[in-house]
C-alpha cells in the first residue's frame, strides 16, 4: 500500500513515461516574484508560513496541463538555508514542499511530483572551502526529506559544475528515487564552469540519471543547439529541456520576459521532432506557457507534429 512517504510510480514506470514524453511545469520563482509586498528570506519558508499560496501555484500549473509538478525547494539544502537562518528546518521545509506539490498535483490527472534540488550556492574545494563530503551530506539530507514528503522523482537542476551534479546524484542515491539532472548553459554553449553539453549528457547518463538536459540559460534560441548536442552525444538518453521564456526586459516599473507562450510552443515543437522527450519551462514562464505547451505535446504524441 502506498503511504505518504512513498512515490506513486516505480522508477521503471517513470522511465517509460519519460520515454513517451512528459510535460514538466514552469517557473516558481517568477510566480512568487509577481507577489506584491514580498517579505521572506528564503522562498522555501513559504511552504510552512504561506502554504496556501504555494499550493495555489502548483494547482495552477496542474490545471494548465503539467504532468510533473516541481516542489518549491530549489534552495532547500542546509548550506543555503543556513544563510537565511533556517539550517534546523531542512526536513520541515522539504517535506512540506513535497506535500504541497502533491496537493496541487491533484488538480490534474496522474500528475507526478518532482522534488526540486538546486545548487548549493558555494564552491567545493579547491575553489571554495566546502568539502565534497559536505556537499554530498547536504544533498542527501534534502533528498531524503523530499522522499519522505512523497516525491515521485528528484530533479537536480540549474547546475553549472559537473562535480556538484555528481555529488547531488550521490547524495540522492539513499532515497531509491530516480534522479533527473539539468544543467544551465550560457551563450557560449557551455556552463559557467566550462562543461559542454556533450560532456554533461554522457557523464550524467553514466551516473544513472533517468533524464539529462538543460534548463534556465538565456532563452530557447540558445538552448536549442545545446539539447541537439546532448541528443547526438547520448542518443539513448531521455532529454529534458526547460528553457527560460526568453530574456528579461524592463518596462518602467515591471520586468517581463520576451518569449510568449506561442513563441515557446514553436521552439518546443521543433525539439520534439528532434527526439527530445520531456519539456517544460523555466524563468519568466507562467501557467499560460504550460497550457500552450500541453497542446503541442498532445499533438506530438498523437502523431500530428
Amino acid at each position: 500500500m502506498k503511504t505518504e512517504s512513498s512515490p506513486q510510480i516505480s522508477n521503471a514506470e517513470l522511465g517509460e513515461r519519460l520515454r513517451r514524453g512528459l510535460l514538466f511545469d514552469g517557473a516558481m520563482g517568477t510566480m512568487l516574484g509577481a507577489i506584491e509586498g514580498k517579505d521572506w528570506d528564503a522562498p522555501e519558508e513559504l511552504n510552512i508560513f504561506e502554504p496556501e499560496r504555494i499550493e495555489a501555484i502548483h494547482r495552477a500549473y496542474a490545471e494548465a496541463g503539467a504532468e510533473v509538478i516541481t516542489t518549491n525547494t530549489f534552495g532547500g539544502n542546509r548550506i543555503r538555508l543556513e544563510r537565511a537562518g533556517y539550517a534546523d528546518r531542512v526536513e520541515e521545509f522539504n517535506v512540506a514542499g513535497a506535500r504541497l506539490a502533491r496537493a496541487g498535483a491533484d488538480a490534474g490527472e496522474n500528475v507526478l511530483v518532482a522534488g526540486d534540488i538546486g545548487p548549493i550556492g558555494e564552491f567545493m574545494e579547491p575553489l571554495g572551502e566546502r568539502t565534497r563530503e559536505e556537499f554530498v551530506a547536504a544533498f542527501a539530507e534534502q533528498a531524503e526529506a523530499l522522499a519522505l514528503g512523497g516525491s515521485d522523482l528528484l530533479l537536480v537542476e540549474t547546475m553549472s559544475d559537473l562535480g556538484e551534479a555528481e555529488t547531488a546524484i550521490e547524495g540522492a542515491r539513499s532515497t531509491g528515487l530516480a534522479v533527473a539532472v539539468t544543467m544551465s548553459f550560457d551563450t557560449n554553449g557551455h556552463t559557467m564552469m566550462g562543461v559542454s553539453p556533450a560532456e554533461a549528457a554522457v557523464r550524467l547518463t553514466e551516473l544513472g540519471a533517468v533524464a539529462v538536459g538543460a534548463n534556465c540559460g538565456t532563452g530557447p534560441d540558445e538552448i536549442g543547439p545545446v539539447v541537439e548536442e546532448m541528443r547526438r552525444a547520448a542518443p539513448e538518453a531521455v532529454i529534458l529541456v526547460q528553457s527560460n521564456a526568453g530574456m528579461p526586459q524592463v518596462d518602467i516599473d515591471r520586468i517581463y520576459y520576451d518569449c510568449s507562450p506561442e513563441d515557446m510552443a514553436g521552439h518546443v515543437e521543433a525539439w520534439l521532432k528532434l527526439g527530445i522527450q520531456a519539456v517544460g519551462s523555466c524563468c519568466g514562464s507562467t501557467p499560460e506557457h504550460i497550457r500552450t505547451l500541453r497542446v503541442v505535446m498532445d499533438r506530438h504524441r498523437a502523431g500530428g507534429s
